[in-house]
Parts: C-alpha cells; structure tokens; sequence
C-alpha cells in the first residue's frame, strides 16, 4: 500500500473506519460555484453547519456500517460498534470501536477491532492476531481530517470548498428530520476513488444521521448513526488509547 499516495481501496482495512474517511483524501480544492434545487434550503443547512463547527469540542454516537459489493448484488459486511470524536486544540482525534460484524445484521458475531486517528497517524489494533497496523500520514494529515469531520464538526463553508453540493430536500431518518445533500467531490482525482456521497443532517444539531459513499464502480457503504451526543459530558482520556498488551505486534506497511 502506497501511503503517500492515500489511495486506500474498499479492502477489509477501510471497513473499519467511518464510512470514506480515507479514500482518496487528496483533493485540490478549486472553487466552483455550488448547485442545489433549493438555495435557501441548503444555506440554511450551511450556517447550521457552520454553527456547530464553532463550538465542536466532542461528539460520540453509535454506528452501523454496511458494505454494499455490486458483483455480488448484496451487503457484504455490517459491523457495529462506537465512534468518539474531540478536538484537542486544533487537532482532532477519533476512535472508533468495532465491536460486532456480520453478513446479516440479526445474527452478528464478536469481532473487536480499534481504529485511533490521533498525531498524524491511523493505528488500527486488532486483538486477534493482537496486532497493531500503524499508517503515518506525513503531510496529507490535514486533508485526512477535512474528511474526518464530515457531518461531524465540519464547517459548511470548508464542505461548499472541497465539494459541488445539491440539497436534495428534507427527509425523516428514524425519526428524525434532516436535510439530504449530494456531494461531488472537485477532484478529479478524489472522484476517481468515489463518485458522489451523500449527507443526511440532523436539522436541529447540524451532524450527520446516516453518510453513504459511492465508489465509479457501483459500490458503496453506507453508514447509520444513533445516541448521537454532542458536545456532551467529556469523554475520557482512556477512549482515546489502544489498550494493547505486552505481546502486541506493531507493523507500518509502506508498500
């Protein structure tokens, strides 16, 4: 795997992350107008964006992600578990805790697996084989995290740079009403590894509800969201470490 190039493909590794959050990260961010059937409903969408990216300290909420394969016409994977984020001066970091998977969400099995962006770096520990995959991403860490924070913590103006947005109108996710926006990336080259996402975000706190990312050959995961707490009680310290043992083997692939 080529880690200067941050090209990593849909591959069991990007299953344990959210939804996208590392295909492709290097885009240049030329500016182009933005598109939407409904102007006033997607400024409204932004300056709510741009309203709880000011005062982001953490979120953290629980998730489900499904792996859609189109050769196989079905859901491949859905794994569950829960995601932290914090902004640590103007850092961000996240955690994410995989605590179940399976082909068919009614029958899932045990499988931990930890994923911790903090530092510049992606360390993904998996307990069996108790094994640690450390990924450095030098000086493309700042484009990592404007895809980190999508829908979570995100400005609307920084989402208007990187993406052309449609709002697509209002629609009730469990429950909840929000906003549906259609993202297609500017880069060329971003849109070579995924061809559109879209958002779906909660009205009343301006955070994602559900993010599907779509790949140019059909593929796409899709990612859901509940017990979504912002800016709640702090979220330990401890969160935010991979409680390795010992025996822990650590790798750094670099090609």
């Amino acid at each position: 795997m080529a880690i200067s190039n941050l090209r990593i493909p849909m591959t069991r590794f990007s299953l344990f992350l959210p939804i996208g959050l590392v295909w492709s990260l290097l885009g240049f961010f030329a500016a182009h107008p933005q598109k939407s059937a409904d102007p006033g409903g997607l400024e409204a969408v932004l300056k709510k964006m741009d309203a709880v990216a000011a005062t982001f300290r953490t979120t953290q909420a629980e998730f489900e992600w499904d792996s859609y394969e189109k050769v196989i016409d079905e859901v491949d994977d859905v794994e569950t578990g829960t995601i932290y984020y914090r902004r640590t001066g103007k850092d961000i970091e996240m955690m994410a805790n995989v605590k179940m998977v399976g082909s068919d969400p009614k029958t899932p099995k045990p499988a931990p697996k930890f994923v911790l962006f903090s530092e510049g770096k992606i360390r993904m520990y998996q307990p069996t084989p108790d094994q640690v995959t450390v990924y450095d991403l030098g000086k493309n860490k700042a484009d990592f995290e404007s895809y980190l924070v999508l829908g979570f913590g995100g400005s609307g103006q920084d989402l208007v740079k990187a993406f052309d947005v449609t709002y697509l109108g209002p629609e009730t996710i469990g429950g909840v009403a929000t906003a549906k926006l259609q993202l297609v990336p500017k880069s060329e080259k971003v849109r070579g590894t995924f061809k559109q996402i879209l958002l779906w975000i909660d009205l009343d706190r301006g955070v994602s509800v559900r993010q599907q990312f779509f790949d140019p050959q059909g593929n796409y995961r899709l990612t859901n969201y509940s017990a979504i707490q912002v800016n709640g009680k702090k979220i330990p310290d401890e969160v935010f470490k991979l409680k390795t043992t010992p025996k822990t083997q650590t790798i750094s692939p670099q090609g």
